[in-house]
């Protein structure tokens, strides 16, 4: 037997329980900057049947309703009757948000954006490539398209019978010269009366198929749907819910490393989130600029200090020029202090909600002009490479 080059990557919709506690995070992080944009949050949720915990540090001179943005949030999704477990008008809230540790803010709190030190230390990887338009991996690319169909269809009405509460599962075969999709799995929350044969095939007519065909690849793959059965428990009545624990679910798929960091909750002074879309940035330009047909950028930081502790990258065999060359463009081309990126990126100020970035990941986003997936940088790298 043929041995095949598979891989695989997943996602999950809105209505996963560790995305609703990223959704109601962000979506307080977006209310605390819309009144005070020098605001230091970290903020995290954790949810069960009928049950909402919010924790963390605020230190803020917003004044605004945590207990209300929550219930927003939850009845955004879906979660508006008592049949699912979870329901935005019953939900027991507890909130245990207080103050950040001065010790770490003054670390951060410098007079100039130069001067600015990283809200912790950690590591954060980007990651870009040429296998699709948006240079994301294919397999975390149509394993998020799928899951954002469906929860569509689900809201308009189309996909009937359908719940909050689903995964997606995609495998790219990568034997030979153009990659194929092997086999996708999805598992959808559904209604206790729906006829599950009728019900795949329109989940594999309405989202399956076209989400494939939109991508320019095969239909002719292997279906696996709903594996166990049925699904009808699902969300914070079937699993418990964490902020930040879909880490790779939100970059690359597992196509790249991961630092360990989540972003949702998190203010832009911490590193976990402004460094990664920083890495992220470096390693899209780079790649739509030619140096690599693959191409991992990692940088580290110390708590209280502006300047990088290290850069490194990996090409993945792939590149066009040395990598001591990449590493000098980068050193010439990108400023990454922290203060820098905040500014360049307006994180404190965003053009964007960052509760849209707690579904179908933070990278690779054609619906959100994102500022680190701009390719401003392609034509100086270029000629630097010249």
């Amino acid at each position: 037997m043929e041995e095949r080059i598979l891989f695989t990557s997943e996602s999950v919709s809105e209505g996963h329980p560790d995305k609703i506690c990223d959704q109601i995070s962000d979506a307080i992080l977006d209310a605390v900057l819309k009144e005070d944009p020098n605001s230091f949050v970290a903020c995290e949720c954790f949810v069960t049947t009928d049950f909402l915990l919010i924790g963390g540090e605020i230190t803020t001179k917003a004044k605004v309703n945590y207990e209300q943005i929550a219930r927003d949030v939850i009845k955004d999704i879906g979660y508006t009757s008592d049949e699912l477990g979870f329901n935005y008008k019953t939900v027991k809230i507890l909130n245990l948000i207080k103050e950040q540790s001065p010790n770490i803010r003054q670390g951060v709190e410098k007079s100039s954006k130069e001067e600015q030190g990283a809200g912790d230390q950690g590591i954060m990887f980007g990651y870009a490539c040429n296998e699709s338009e948006g240079y994301m991996p294919l397999a975390i690319g149509i394993a998020h398209k799928l899951v954002r169909v469906a929860t569509n269809l689900r809201k308009s009405g189309e996909l009937k019978g359908a719940r909050p509460d689903m995964k997606s599962q995609v495998t790219i075969d990568y034997t030979d010269a153009k990659p194929r999709i092997h086999s996708i799995l999805m598992s959808v929350s559904h209604d206790e009366d729906v006829d599950l044969e009728e019900f795949k095939e329109r989940v594999i007519r309405l989202v399956m198929n076209p989400v494939a065909i939109s991508f320019g690849l095969n239909t002719d793959f292997k279906v696996l749907f709903n594996p166990t059965g049925k699904f009808v428990i699902g969300g914070p009545y079937g699993d418990t819910g964490l902020t930040g624990r879909k880490l790779i679910v939100d970059t690359y798929g597992g196509s790249a490393r991961h630092g360990g960091g989540a972003f949702s909750g998190k203010d832009p002074s911490k590193v976990d989130r402004s460094g990664a879309y920083m890495a992220r940035y470096i390693a899209k330009n780079l790649v739509a600029a030619g140096v690599a047909n693959k191409l991992e950028v990692q940088l580290s930081y110390a708590i209280g200090k502006p300047e990088p502790q290290s850069i490194n990258i990996s090409t993945f065999n792939t590149a066009k020029c040395s990598e001591n060359k990449i590493l000098e463009i980068i050193n010439e081309v990108f400023d990454c202090r922290p203060g820098i990126i905040i500014d360049n990126f307006k994180l404190k100020t965003p053009t964007f909600e960052y509760k849209k970035l707690a579904n179908y990941g933070h990278f690779g986003r054609p619906d959100l002009d994102l500022p680190w997936e701009k390719l401003d940088k392609v034509e100086e790298i270029k000629k630097l490479l010249k």
